[in-house]
């Protein structure tokens, strides 16, 4: 056997050595972090795609995309922090320490959530239509951030043997998620112990990937705005739940022994369902874009323009994000969009 940091036996993969970090100019970088920020900017590139692609201004999200950022990390820290509280009460300076982790993911949603409605009451925008469109981002960047945990090697299950089993060395990991049943099944090679885990993170990435292309795929059936949010919740919410089930990291309801994200997860389920069903049997069948949010003839993803000939002439430098992310949006986006442009005038 080979006594590699990282292993997926049955896969016939080994990583030697796993780095968590780098150093530029003698500055170390984790890595967890430069995968996030990838999330972030892919996330945010998938947000004006669909925004694109349904006819809406794209600097509607690259205006919110800062943030949003911000007052997630907050709500992701603040969520960690408040269900974790014994691991900072004696010492209150740790709770600012980020470098060490403690983000989660819901916290960061919920943040997300309060900080997009006041934007859109602020800027009278239709706050179900933003969602519709701002989820397809948000769950890209849960595709890629968790891959953040698999290079801090965290974030994993319970003992297996499966096909997808994962062999991590034992020195490597938070000692306080290694339960008895990984420790009755120690391997030991070239004299170092590994633990095998389920890889949660791979889970939730694979899960997560699979309810963005279900997202995508109804964007243009919807029936109603809100409804490709509610299939997030649902969708997230059901993989979620079974994949909590599985970690050893849980975060527990003071001392009821019950994972919070469970419970979260399950009441976004029921509640989504409950609320899908409703608004499908009242919906008027409205998918129209507000004209506030519509994107004009001056827009580089308005429909109608992209019909006209094409000025030849060179284009001013734009320095700002939107800018920025129109250019990268058209040179991936162009041909679909031209597709799809007729579809975009019924709504």
């Amino acid at each position: 056997m080979n006594a590699s940091d990282v292993a997926c036996p049955h896969l016939g993969i080994y990583i030697s050595e796993l780095p968590k970090k780098f150093s530029v100019f003698g500055i170390d970088i984790a890595l967890y972090g430069v995968i996030i920020a990838f999330g972030m900017l892919f996330g945010l590139l998938m947000a004006c795609r669909q925004a694109k692609v349904t006819g809406q201004k794209t600097s509607i999200y690259t205006d919110y995309v800062i943030w949003g950022i911000i007052f997630s990390l907050i709500g992701a820290r603040l969520y960690y922090v408040i269900f974790a509280w014994d691991h900072y009460k004696d010492d209150l300076l740790q709770i600012f320490n980020i470098r060490n982790g403690g983000l989660a993911i819901y916290g960061g949603v919920i943040a997300a959530f309060l900080s997009a409605y006041i934007f859109c009451r602020v800027k009278k925008y239709s706050f179900l239509l933003f969602w519709d469109t701002a989820l397809c981002g948000l769950i890209l960047g849960q595709c890629i951030g968790r891959w953040g945990n698999f290079t801090n090697q965290e974030v994993f299950g319970g003992y297996t043997d499966s096909f997808l089993a994962m062999r991590l060395n034992l020195a490597n990991v938070n000692q306080t998620f290694v339960t008895d049943e990984m420790r009755a099944h120690i391997q030991t090679i070239d004299g170092k112990d590994f633990i095998q885990v389920h890889p949660t993170f791979l889970y939730e990435s694979l899960w997560n990937l699979m309810v963005l292309l279900l997202m995508i795929f109804f964007t243009k059936k919807k029936k109603f705005h809100g409804e490709i949010a509610l299939l997030y919740l649902v969708g997230y919410g059901v993989g979620r739940f079974w994949i909590e089930a599985v970690r050893t990291d849980q975060l527990k309801i003071g001392s009821t022994g019950i994972p919070v994200s469970m419970l979260l997860s399950g009441i976004l389920v029921v509640g989504g369902i409950i609320i899908w069903i409703i608004a499908r049997i009242k919906t008027s069948g409205d998918t129209a874009v507000p004209e506030n949010m519509r994107a004009t003839s001056d827009d580089k993803n308005d429909p109608d323009a992209r019909k006209k000939k094409p000025d030849k002439s060179p284009a001013a430098p734009e320095g700002d994000m939107t800018g920025f992310i129109n250019s990268v949006i058209d040179a991936i986006n162009e041909e679909d969009l031209e597709e799809k442009s007729s579809d975009t005038d019924d709504n």
